[in-house]
């Protein structure tokens, strides 16, 4: 014998009615709205340029990269706190019988600061210092690179075939502890960018 079906009642003994589907509905409907008229988001980094360059020096990468710092990251800089940039290059040889062989790997940081006494953007990279005026020419140095060496010539095989895999990125693992906790999941601190290229 079939039972009849029964809605759950809610508060206060009342069965939904025709109004509160209604509103749920209208809820759902505005939510779908909003999303699609939403502006769409850019990629947070865009590479206009990425080449390998081959020759008797070795293998060599140039790459320029175009992004803008998100408010939440501009605003805790502003408030003293240095951001890292990091680019990663992997280079990388085919092969069939086991797994890729790893021919090299590079790093290069950058570390972005603002200093309030002089009002000036300091760009450390390695050992280097430069100081600038702005942010926009702060950014500029460490947006693009040339002639980075990636390997030796002897390092790359004529008859192999190679790869690379890069990824440029906004590291966040090398801000404070605590402030690691505060942005995890934001997609302001989300700035990365990735390429996979056969040579």
């Amino acid at each position: 014998m079939l039972r009849s079906l029964r809605f759950p009642p809610r508060q206060g003994g009342c069965v939904p009615g025709a109004s509160g589907w209604g509103r749920l509905l209208l809820w759902v409907a505005t939510a779908l709205l909003m999303a699609l008229h939403a502006p769409l988001r850019a990629e947070p980094i865009e590479l206009e340029s990425f080449e390998l360059v081959r020759n008797e020096d070795g293998l060599q990468l140039g790459f320029s990269a175009q992004f803008e710092l998100p408010h939440s990251v501009e605003d805790a800089l502003l408030k003293g706190v240095p951001v890292y940039f990091v680019a990663e290059a992997e280079v990388y040889r085919d092969r069939w019988y086991w797994r890729d062989k790893l021919i090299t790997s590079s790093t290069r940081t950058w570390r972005l600061a603002y200093q309030p006494l002089t009002r000036k953007y300091r760009v450390t990279f390695g050992g280097l210092h430069q100081s600038y005026d702005n942010l926009f020419d702060a950014l500029a140095s460490l947006r693009r690179v040339v002639s980075w060496r990636l390997a030796d010539a002897a390092q790359i095989d004529d008859e192999g075939h190679h790869y690379i895999e890069f990824s440029y990125r906004l590291d966040t693992s090398q801000l404070p502890r605590p402030m690691q906790i505060g942005i995890g999941g934001q997609a302001d601190w989300t700035l990365r960018v990735e390429r996979f290229k056969r040579f």
